[in-house]
């Protein structure tokens, strides 16, 4: 019987117009030696691994779909190449698998399984966030997306806020990016004048930045949040 190959996570790039230097020298090993490869997008993983400096044959590759949606028979479709011996890779559309991204699913199947795993460094906007912010990197709770509906945003921000301060732990979340003005909005409506607040937008591109501020400073200075990446921290 075949011991089982290795299923790597590899970090993908935060933007298009990031440049390779985000990305580790061990991923960049990879990319020629990997022939398996779970994907969002088929098309946008293509893209990806040739501009990172894939020069093989992509018709000799598999690519398989793997998002929020995957049915469990496809996860075990693809544990099934692991197992056979095969490495494979999993690629998200920005950022690490697993981290705001698909990929738990899999990774889930292959510990069960005894599947080695192997996750590679790489740009994280949510780690990359908390370290520039100068809050507490100790401990921190990063809650995905908050509510839509505004009442219900609020109402959540407010707990958040009353988290950060009663325990110390930093407040992380995200938002579609043409969602980002209205949460801010509701943000700073929220928050006490002297809550620190902290925002990492576009990293790893050249206008990028991760800014902390109070609430109060960040009243008189705005910034316009439209269809940019961000992550929002409270600290």
């Amino acid at each position: 019987m075949n011991s089982p190959g290795t299923l790597f996570l590899l970090p993908t790039l935060l933007a298009d117009e990031a440049g390779n230097e985000w990305l580790c020298q061990k991923e960049l090993s990879l990319f020629d030696e990997i022939t398996v490869w779970f994907t969002e997008n088929e098309r946008s993983a293509r893209r990806f691994l040739r501009k990172a400096g894939f020069n093989g044959d992509f018709d000799k590759l598999v690519m398989l779909r793997l998002d929020k949606d995957t049915p469990s028979a496809e996860i075990e479709i693809m544990l099934k190449y692991l197992l056979e011996g095969k490495d494979a890779a999993i690629l998200s559309e920005a950022g690490c698998p697993g981290i705001a991204d698909p990929g738990s699913s899999l990774v889930r199947g292959a510990q069960k399984k005894r599947i080695p795993v192997v996750a590679i460094p790489g740009p994280s906007a949510i780690v990359m966030t908390l370290m520039a912010s100068g809050f507490n990197g100790q401990q921190f709770t990063f809650h995905g997306y908050l509510p839509v509906d505004s009442v219900q945003r609020i109402k959540r921000i407010r707990e958040l806020e009353n988290l950060a301060k009663t325990t110390g732990y930093t407040q992380i979340f995200i938002e579609t990016p043409y969602r980002n003005n209205g949460l801010f909005a509701d943000i700073l409506k929220v928050c006490q004048p002297e809550t620190p607040i902290c925002l990492g937008v576009n990293i790893t591109l050249p206008d990028g930045y991760t800014k902390t501020m109070s609430a109060r400073n960040w009243l008189k200075a705005i910034p316009e949040l439209h269809k940019l990446p961000a992550v929002f921290a409270i600290g």
